[in-house]
């Protein structure tokens, strides 16, 4: 697995496309006697997804860990799409995931884009990882966690003040998100840079793949330069930037037009 593999795989899960309806939708229990509560539009906080309406990116799904195909086929089998995190599930931990959602959680997501046969908890991913002594020394494909949260690093936006990085919810929505986060809003809330050590690739120099040089536009030999700058348009909403939660989420469905290089 490279450096623009996982960048790539990343910018797979903001792209899943589907159709939700109201079988999708659960606030209560599941079968099993979980509670659930699916991110759609009527939850209070951050939900997003409506019944009936075309909707793009999985849903933040605790202890999920589907592929998009997974994903996909839960959703023909009508488990409830999405299950966001409450106190009770971080108390119970991997006994509040429930067996009739789908979707996708932080570390999940993260274990997914390195290609991991199982999904490693924020707790363990340490274990599987090395500190990495600055944070200059970040490249795509390695990660920024506290004790809660993780999200992947692709690059650096303005001017190194914040990174552009690839999360599965909880802001602005529940959801896989791309953003552009402040970098001092990250070291107040406790995180820190590491490096996945289980594949010498992810040491390589970043390439992105021939699929994201298409969706951005730009020729082959500038796409490393370009995207280290922090110019990649990660899809949000529309073609422009909105500021959320201390995050900016980046347009979809345009292309930015690049500096001279």
């Amino acid at each position: 697995m490279t450096r623009g593999e996982a960048i790539a795989t990343a910018f797979a899960y903001t792209r899943v496309k589907w159709r939700p309806g109201e079988r999708h939708v659960l606030h209560g229990p599941d079968a099993d006697g979980i509670e659930v509560h699916t991110p759609d539009a009527s939850l209070p906080e951050r939900g997003w997804w409506k019944a009936g309406e075309a909707a793009i990116g999985m849903p933040y799904q605790w202890g999920g860990f589907d592929t998009p195909r997974e994903f996909l086929s839960s959703l023909d089998r009508g488990e409830a799409a999405g299950d966001i995190s409450t106190p009770t599930k971080r108390r119970l931990g991997d006994a509040g995931t429930s067996g009739h959602a789908c979707g996708i959680d932080c570390s999940g997501f993260v274990s997914r884009c390195w290609r991991l046969a199982r999904s490693v908890s924020t707790q363990d991913l340490p274990s599987i990882c090395q500190p990495l002594n600055a944070w200059d020394h970040l490249q795509p494909g390695d990660i920024l966690l506290n004790d809660r949260h993780v999200v992947l690093f692709a690059g650096w936006d303005r001017g190194g003040k914040s990174v552009l990085a690839y999360e599965a919810g909880p802001f602005p929505v529940w959801r896989v998100n791309a953003a552009s986060i402040p970098v001092a809003k990250l070291r107040r809330e406790g995180y820190a840079p590491w490096r996945y050590r289980g594949d010498p690739r992810l040491t390589q120099r970043p390439t992105l793949p021939p699929c994201l040089l298409r969706r951005l536009g730009h020729a082959p030999q500038h796409a490393n330069r370009w995207f280290s700058q922090g110019n990649v348009r990660a899809p949000g909403q529309d073609g422009r930037r909105h500021r959320r939660h201390g995050r900016t989420l980046w347009g979809d469905g345009r292309r930015s037009r690049p500096r001279r290089l």
